[in-house]
């Protein structure tokens, strides 16, 4: 306790779970609080602590004060005369700096001892008791993440008990949002299917309950060519893991800097694609098609790369013409305005021919990895799973840790007539490879 008294009444029961700060127990000075000889250790208390919470009150510390004298019976007794003159009574003077030290409230603010104060502390006083001197607690964990981010811990406001600095404030750093939003959600990076609804519904589906309705045009498209699909093709789908840490890195530190010059949102799937249409060039057995009919590979010199794009109408993948010739910007660019385009029913037929490879983001909507049906003629089409913040087995030259690293699924669905397994794992590992070193520096044009 921080008085001397007499226990009175016992507020909170033993094994009883309550609040940081709040009441428990109420502590007077009992019968003889009047007696100026047994209640001189108890006015020397008192006098004690009132001197300190003055000094506190005039911004001094009282433990530094060079001028204190020597504890004596002449000293206590001023001390002891003085608390009284002051506060009328020894008890109301003990009353007040509880109520100083539990709510820190402005004085006159005292309450009875007579029974528990009816407001408990407020739960932030931890935080502006931070703020007043020592930088809060950070974990190391905490601090090997801001390292990874580049964030400055001094800059980071923590939102945690005694404005301690929690792996969201870090992450809402890195983001530049400012606002502690759990964890960068990659599955809410859209381009180019738009942000998911915050319950992942679409509204306007509703009215469609008990009713019957024609399949519109994209739907019945759709409907044909997957069946078609399956059926004409061997079809078998491989999964490979990346850790797309350094890729978020990156992109968190350039991606103002990026949207100031290039008048583009800069989100994962622009690197997917480069990875990807630079992997394609080296494989092209990837970026091909194989004809049943006349036992024919055409093996395209073109990477003309479709993106998947979630419309109201259905799924359409426009194609961005002659990939391979675009750096990081272009890609951006093209992926943003063919997904535009697509929703606002702006597309030609130009827009939708020759495709010789598909990217579709299901990570858009959280997913984390499925099995991509293939567009014919193309031979393999490549999923992009949520990037998800998780602890996995770090291996380095010092050995193997836990790290939290941002890690995705690329599952790819490959067309076994012309690529076996052994070719799509090499072609998964140079996309896995390009990506997890991110030497993307020169393909940002900053």
């Amino acid at each position: 306790s921080p008085v001397a008294g007499t226990l009175q009444k016992i507020v909170a029961e033993e094994d009883e779970t309550v609040d940081v700060g709040a009441t428990l127990a109420i502590i007077g000075d009992g019968d003889a609080a009047s007696d100026s000889g047994s209640d001189s250790d108890s006015d020397e208390q008192s006098a004690e602590e009132q001197n300190a919470t003055d000094a506190k009150d005039e911004g001094v510390d009282a433990s530094d004060e060079d001028e204190v004298p020597e504890d004596t019976p002449e000293t206590e007794k001023k001390a002891a005369a003085k608390a009284e003159a002051e506060s009328g009574s020894t008890s109301e003077k003990k009353a007040e700096q509880k109520s100083e030290k539990k709510a820190a409230k402005p004085r006159g603010s005292e309450k009875s001892d007579s029974g528990p104060s009816g407001d408990l502390p407020e739960r932030a006083e931890p935080a502006a008791a931070a703020k007043s001197g020592s930088s809060p607690y950070v974990t190391p964990l905490v601090r090997k993440l801001a390292q990874e981010h580049g964030v400055d811990l001094d800059s980071v406001k923590g939102t945690g008990i005694g404005g301690r600095i929690r792996k969201q404030d870090v992450l809402a750093a890195a983001e530049g949002s400012g606002s502690d939003s759990g964890s960068e959600t990659p599955a809410e990076e859209k381009a180019p299917s738009g942000g998911p609804s915050k319950a992942g519904v679409r509204p306007e589906l509703a009215e469609l309950r008990g009713t019957t309705k024609k399949a519109n045009r994209i739907r019945k498209i759709t409907a044909q060519k997957t069946r078609e699909s399956l059926q004409q093709t061997a079809q078998l789908t491989q999964v490979f893991e990346v850790d797309m840490t350094r890729v978020a890195q990156l992109r968190s530190q350039v991606k103002e800097q990026f949207a100031d010059k290039h008048g583009a949102k800069l989100s994962y799937l622009p690197f997917y694609a480069k990875a990807v249409v630079e992997a394609l060039v080296s494989h092209p057995n990837v970026n091909a098609s194989y004809d049943e009919k006349t036992n024919e590979i055409t093996y395209h010199g073109s990477v003309n790369l479709g993106i998947a794009v979630d419309t109201e109408a259905g799924l359409l993948s426009p194609v961005i013409q002659n990939a391979q010739d675009l750096d990081i910007p272009g890609l951006a660019k093209a992926i943003i305005d063919l997904a535009e385009r697509a929703r606002a029913s702006k597309l030609t037929p130009d827009d939708l021919q020759g495709g010789t490879f598909t990217i579709t983001n299901i990570g858009s909507e959280g997913a984390l990895f499925d099995t991509p049906i293939l567009v014919p003629p193309q031979a393999a089409m490549l999923g992009t799973g949520a990037i998800v913040r998780r602890p996995v087995v770090d291996a380095d030259a010092d050995g193997e840790s836990i790290a939290i690293r941002s890690m995705g699924f690329m599952p790819l669905t490959y067309d076994h007539r012309l690529i076996d397994g052994a070719d799509a794992g090499r072609f998964l590992t140079t996309v896995k490879d390009r990506l997890e070193k991110a030497e993307f520096d020169g393909d940002l044009d900053l």
